[in-house]
């Protein structure tokens, strides 16, 4: 691939667990959130489970549905399930009042003494930033660790991790293209780059994100272990596995050894599960 046709064009890496206007809730799917959940607070049906019924309440309660909100304040109002909390109660009758919920507005009339307080069990879920890298023809190695700065942490992964990777892979060649197909920078083969949402390996952003959404799979997989880490990433899980460490092939044992020389952790934090990341690239003329 020719880099010089990237020149015009700005990418821009978005990372978004935001849902589109495409996955909105719609009252109905609300409605059956919120029955599901009071079917666990009675036991109908279901088992009786405090637990889930105020999960399914918060679920629902998060995206806007009164009754569910509702539901929650008269939980922590009458200690079903939770400790009682007229502040917490007084949060959630606040929440489902100001959508128009007729009975949870008795209910702050009745006790509106109460300053509600906010309730760490019941927040929206964390929505990962937003991240800007302008592409560059035949980027140097200081624009490739300026990205790696900017991608590694939404993977919680440490950046010299995937230099060091970088480093082994490709000398930092966006162009590099391996007798096995293996593409880019981080040299992704094809099923790799599919299995990690990469469009274009040679797109050096592109790959660095699949690159490192692959170490953040393996991380998690082989409990932080670093060197088991990187065979995989060279000669695939599956041989990890079979030979229940570091298999006896020259090339991933000298591929280990030569980025433990440089990294020099064995262990590595073992990341979260990560949330659902989208790519999205615009072209700026």
């Amino acid at each position: 691939m020719n880099l010089n046709r990237l020149a015009p064009m700005a990418l821009l890496l978005t990372f978004s667990a935001g849902p589109s206007a495409a996955d909105q809730p719609t009252p109905a799917n609300l409605a059956q959130i919120r029955q599901t959940a009071a079917d666990f607070e009675h036991g109908r049906i279901v088992k009786q489970d405090f637990r889930q019924a105020f999960d399914m309440y918060c679920k629902a309660a998060l995206q806007g549905d009164a009754e569910s909100a509702y539901s929650i304040g008269f939980m922590y109002f009458n200690g079903r399930g939770v400790a009682r909390s007229l502040p917490l109660a007084s949060h959630w009758f606040k929440q489902a009042a100001d959508r128009g919920d007729t009975h949870a507005q008795k209910m702050l009339a009745r006790f509106g003494d109460a300053v509600p307080s906010s309730d760490p069990a019941c927040q929206p879920p964390p929505v990962e930033p937003e991240i800007k890298l302008v592409a560059a023809p035949n980027p140097n190695r200081e624009l490739v660790e300026s990205w790696v700065k900017q991608i590694a942490p939404v993977y919680s992964i440490d950046p010299a991790l995937v230099m060091a990777v970088i480093q082994a892979e490709s000398a930092f060649n966006p162009s590099a293209l391996s007798n096995k197909n293996a593409q880019g920078l981080m040299q992704l083969i094809p099923a790799t780059a599919e299995r990690f949402g990469v469009k274009d390996s040679f797109n050096p952003i592109q790959n660095i994100k699949g690159g490192t959404a692959y170490l953040h799979w393996l991380l998690r997989h082989f409990e932080g272990k670093v060197d088991l880490v990187l065979a995989a990433y060279n000669a695939g899980e599956g041989a990890v596995e079979r030979y229940q460490g570091i298999p006896p092939y020259q090339e991933t044992r000298n591929y280990v050894k030569q980025i433990l020389a440089s990294y020099q952790k064995p262990t590595h934090p073992v990341p979260p599960e990560q949330l659902q990341t989208k790519l999205t690239i615009e072209q700026k003329t």
